[in-house]
């Protein structure tokens, strides 16, 4: 009897010690990202072994905040990001809906063709979106980067969508039907709640696609006053000099959105990423 448990102590040190290995290597730039921060002078490399060095300050935070426009980017991806969630759960919740309940000629192929969206990498849609955005005048404003960052992330979030209503039995809709609700009550009053672990893990990631993105937002932004955060923070390197403590200052503060809302959001991100996965 006392083997099984000897073993069983022995692999509980090893997973620990695993995950323990694995957790150092995925805190350990974050730390670092944050005592280049708070260097003073733009140092990104010194002689200390510190983590947080000796004589840290938080200049380049208030550098930020005081003498670059940092402020106006934060915003402007703020209303980017949250347009996009407002719509990528909107539009997703609807269409999965559709796709899980209704039988519609071209369902099947329309799933597929969402699906396949997602095979092609974001540069290769670069250039059919520059052409369209400019011929509806809206290229280099909000309305643009938004429509564009919706349309990368429908196509998952509506299969996980229609996923997840496929786990919720059809007899609910029934029974509320039957004792006089409308289409629309029913899928506003049961559905919805029942699909609030999805519209969680939708509303996240739509939030993501813009709020961290890049490349689409360098080529449809020109306008220096609608950059967002990661236009604004790719200002701080040129081809000659990196501001070090102004971009990693600029890290860490980005991120901060990003823990707080898988923080708040957590207790419903498993059920949401299980379940939406059970059928498709």
């Amino acid at each position: 009897m006392r083997k099984p448990r000897e073993l069983s102590l022995k692999g509980k040190i090893g997973a620990y010690a695993v995950l323990t290995v694995f957790t150092l290597f995925a805190v350990y730039p974050i730390v670092r990202v944050i005592g280049i921060s708070l260097r003073p002078g733009d140092r990104l490399l010194t002689k200390s072994l510190a983590i947080i060095p000796p004589d840290a300050t938080v200049s380049s935070y208030i550098r930020l905040f005081v003498e670059e426009p940092f402020l106006q980017w934060m915003i402007n991806s703020f209303i980017v990001s949250g347009a996009v969630t407002l719509v990528g759960v909107g539009l997703a919740a609807t269409a999965g809906y559709a796709f899980s309940r209704y039988k519609f000629r071209g369902k099947q192929s329309a799933m597929i063709g969402l699906i396949t969206t997602q095979m092609f990498p974001a540069t290769m849609l670069l250039l059919p979106l520059f052409i369209m955005l400019i011929k509806l005048k809206i290229y280099d404003n909000y309305l643009g980067l938004i429509i564009a960052y919706s349309a990368t992330a429908l196509p998952f979030t509506i299969w996980q969508m229609k996923g997840y209503y496929d786990t919720i039995p059809y007899s609910l809709e029934e029974a509320a039907s039957i004792d006089g609700c409308s289409q629309f009550s029913i899928f506003w009053r049961i559905i919805l709640p029942l699909a609030s672990p999805a519209l969680v893990i939708t509303a996240l990631f739509s939030f993501m696609t813009a709020w961290s993105e890049y490349l689409v937002a360098a080529v449809l932004i020109q306008d220096k006053t609608l950059f967002t955060l990661p236009l604004g923070l790719k200002m701080f390197q040129s081809s000659m000099e990196v501001s070090w403590g102004l971009y990693s200052a600029g890290a860490v503060i980005v991120s901060i959105p990003v823990v707080v809302l898988f923080l708040f959001l957590s207790r419903w991100l498993v059920s949401g990423l299980t379940l939406g996965s059970v059928k498709g």
